[in-house]
């Protein structure tokens, strides 16, 4: 049986797992991979390729960086070289139907939620900040609209309340590389079928903004404990506190919830070793590990050692 020629575009550093598993199945050739330009990074500016171009580069994979997949010169390159399949794992571009038509067998992606569930940029942050008691990964079949297309596969995993939008990521990648390698062979041969997303249960994940960190004391302290956790390690969950007379950002790591305790929104109630418990909309949180802008982070025993805190200081004050 002759090998199925491929090529993989993605970009952020969740695609890196897909892209290993691909070369190092030996029913796969690996034709190229397509990423994002470098970018400038760091205080000096240095143009730093992606993650996964990076590990095509050390894996010595022929790489294609094009500012834009739909530029027609760019399609005529992918068409030239003749692929079976296009596998697609956050690569940051929607790709026009003359890049999907272009191998035979089409274009899979690897999508890290349960389709029709949380299309779009950032699903794995906001089925944490949502409350979900599970989430997973979908290999679906490519078509031009956003995260639409027909599902060939999906495997589920819980998401627990150690979760970080960090570790579940991890997770997730590995998940995704398996399923895509178990997935591929019965997609190709037809005898795995794509079936259509349901009309129900959709919804969008939209891109995070640095400022969807703010806490707003008001809600309640398991929906702020999610956005904690579903925030980590970008942009972090973020409040201020009073400190020299004027306020000072703070983030917060690590906390765990109080539902039985009362207080007011945004004051400390009680603030120890065991960490400094803040009242909420309904609730209270018991905040372990944080970070004062400027400063690394710390356990919270750490942190009253230089600024200890009295019982009713307000945080989330302008």
């Amino acid at each position: 049986m002759d090998r199925l020629r491929v090529i993989f575009m993605g970009s952020a550093e969740l695609a890196c797992n897909s892209l290993q598993a691909l070369r190092a199945d030996r029913r796969t050739e690996m034709l190229a991979v397509v990423t994002q330009p470098d970018k400038p990074k760091g205080r000096a500016l240095k143009l730093s390729p992606t993650p996964v171009g990076a590990l095509a580069e050390s894996l010595g994979l022929p790489l294609h960086k094009p500012k834009r997949a739909r530029d027609p010169e760019f399609i005529e390159t992918l068409r030239e070289l003749r692929p079976d399949l296009i596998v697609v794992v956050a690569y940051g571009q929607l790709l026009p139907q003359s890049l999907l038509d272009v191998p035979r067998h089409g274009c899979l992606n690897v999508h890290t939620s349960l389709l029709p569930k949380y299309r779009g940029a950032a699903p794995i942050q906001w089925a944490i900040v949502d409350g979900e008691p599970e989430t997973g990964v979908t290999i679906m079949q490519m078509d031009a609209g956003l995260d639409t297309g027909p599902i060939l596969s999906q495997a589920r995993t819980p998401i627990t309340a150690d979760d970080t939008a960090a570790a579940l990521h991890d997770r997730l990648a590995t998940i995704g590389a398996r399923l895509l390698i178990d997935t591929i062979p019965g997609y190709v041969s037809g005898e795995l079928k794509p079936c259509p997303q349901p009309a129900e249960g959709v919804s969008v994940a939209r891109k995070i903004s640095k400022e969807d960190g703010r806490i707003d004391w008001s809600r309640p302290a398991r929906a702020i404990f999610n956005q904690i956790r579903g925030f980590d390690p970008w942009p972090g969950a973020f409040t201020t506190l009073p400190l020299g007379g004027q306020p000072r950002l703070l983030k917060l790591w690590r906390a765990r919830v109080f539902e039985n305790t009362s207080g007011t929104p945004g004051n400390v109630i009680t603030a120890g070793a065991d960490g400094v418990q803040i009242g909420c909309g309904s609730g209270a949180l018991l905040v372990t590990e944080l970070q004062l802008e400027g400063g690394r982070r710390m356990p919270v025993r750490d942190f009253l050692i230089g600024h200890p805190l009295a019982v009713g200081t307000a945080f989330g004050q302008p």
